[in-house]
């Protein structure tokens, strides 16, 4: 009786097998050469191993060639595979699966980001999150988008609000009532990001640590005497 072949399975001592072994090599420099191999010769294939890898993959430049052989893919391929990704239990795999989607660029992938995504415990996913959601929007969903957005102003250390304040700017002119709503927090820090997002929004030069210390010193003011003064 012939034996029956699994479709997609390699014999072990093929070179395309050795190629993904390499992409668990020890040597990062090694795992960055076999990723951008995998991303040249462009084999769907090859979608399982790069996903699972993208999850466990400790190099920055390796997870970025890795994101950047699965753009490579044909997206109704990859897609599918990746909004499974974001049930993950692991941070890294539903972080680098949203960098990935937002590098694809398929808005039908929009609704695969929740709004657990967008609240996420781990500050990586939710930054993944905010970012992906801001490219994938579509149109009539942005004013939506943003009061998800703003509901988390105040969170984090610097870099987590420097995404955010990103994140709600990238909208664009819609994020307005959202800010105008934090602003009125009786949380100051709240009310400063608020406020040092608008001034990003307005004057998109500005530091973020400029616009944070002057919002800073408005909430610290009132926004009535800073406006008496003149400044």
């Amino acid at each position: 009786m012939q034996e029956v072949v699994p479709v997609n399975v390699t014999h072990r001592n093929s070179p395309d097998i050795r190629l993904l072994d390499a992409l668990s090599a020890g040597n990062p420099s090694t795992r960055l050469q076999a990723a951008l191999a995998v991303g040249t010769h462009a084999d769907p294939g090859h979608v399982e191993a790069l996903v699972a890898r993208c999850a466990i993959e400790p190099s920055f430049f390796v997870r970025d060639m890795l994101t950047w052989a699965l753009t490579r893919l044909p997206s109704e391929i990859t897609v599918p595979r990746l909004r499974a990704e974001l049930r993950s239990e692991r941070a890294q795999a539903r972080s680098q699966a949203l960098h990935t989607l937002s590098k694809i660029g398929d808005s039908g992938a929009y609704p695969a980001i929740t709004r657990s995504l967008l609240h996420d415990a781990d500050d990586e996913v939710a930054r993944s999150a905010w970012r992906a959601a801001v490219v994938l929007v579509p149109d009539g969903e942005q004013t939506a988008l943003a009061a998800e957005l703003a509901a988390q102003l105040g969170r984090g250390d610097r870099n987590v609000r420097l995404s955010l304040s990103r994140a709600l700017v990238a909208l664009g002119d819609v994020i307005e009532p959202a800010l105008r709503a934090g602003r009125a927090s009786d949380d100051p820090t709240v009310s400063a990001h608020a406020r040092a997002t608008e001034l990003l929004l307005h004057d998109p030069d500005i530091e973020f640590d400029a616009a944070v210390d002057e919002a800073k010193r408005i909430v610290a003011l009132g926004p009535e005497r800073v406006e008496g003064t003149g400044c």
